[in-house]
């Protein structure tokens, strides 16, 4: 895994698929081809991408069942790439699951444009559907999500808007580890995956204000080579 967003890009044409593959990567994206709809949703099911688009002139499955299928699974965002033009097409394929429609022949600014709006789309999802609601308990601090603050002891802690967020992230799915990549997508957004110093320096600002010794973690644990978990269970009790 490089960091990089993924974009699986799902058309019979080979020469489309050469042009669009060599656009993607120049603006720095990983790129899978699929030249039909199998190949498409083994894709998807074994190597996820951030981004699905799509062509309903598939040679096996028309692209709407494709659609379908995919939107079946997953939440990942669909552009449908197409000739078609006809309006009961493109509310069809909008109907069932697809978030974006763009219509052959197309221009590689609005292609770029189309993919780096459905990527923002899909962090501002991922961070809504990450924040709860009301007041969660993680270990001896208690979360109020609607005031924004952390609690232990009764006592505040103050944490800046950032510390907040990774707090917030880890403790809330509390004994579960988050890879480096999804903790960055969720705090700084998709473009920032490739920027682990980020997250290291916020993790050790975070350290500094919850664990009773930063230098030997308590809560805010590294698993290394994939990401942090957030204890709720004393390590040194269980040994």
């Amino acid at each position: 895994m490089t960091g990089r967003p993924r974009i699986l890009f799902v058309d019979d044409d080979v020469s489309l698929q050469r042009t669009v593959a060599v656009l993607l990567r120049s603006h720095g994206y990983e790129v899978e081809v699929a030249g039909d709809g199998a190949e498409a949703l083994d894709a998807q099911a074994t190597r996820p991408a951030d981004v699905v688009v799509l062509d309903l002139g598939l040679p096996d499955l028309d692209g709407t069942e494709v659609c379908r299928r995919l939107r079946a699974a997953s939440s990942v965002p669909i552009i449908v790439l197409s000739a078609r033009t006809a309006e009961a097409d493109k509310v069809e394929v909008l109907d069932i699951g697809a978030d974006d429609y763009v219509t052959k022949p197309f221009g590689p600014v609005e292609l770029m444009a189309r993919v780096r709006v459905a990527l923002r789309r899909a962090a501002d999802r991922e961070e809504r559907d990450a924040t709860p609601a009301g007041r969660v308990l993680a270990g001896p601090f208690v979360l109020d999500f609607d005031r924004r603050r952390v609690l232990r002891d009764g006592e505040e802690i103050r944490l800046t808007p950032k510390e907040f967020d990774l707090f917030a992230l880890l403790a809330s799915r509390a004994d579960r580890v988050l890879t480096h990549r999804a903790v960055l997508k969720a705090i700084w957004g998709p473009n920032a995956v490739e920027q682990p110093e980020h997250l290291w320096t916020l993790v050790a600002q975070l350290r500094k204000k919850i664990e009773p010794d930063p230098a030997n973690p308590r809560y805010l644990l590294s698993e290394p080579w994939v990401g942090y978990r957030f204890a709720t269970a004393d390590p040194a009790s269980s040994s």
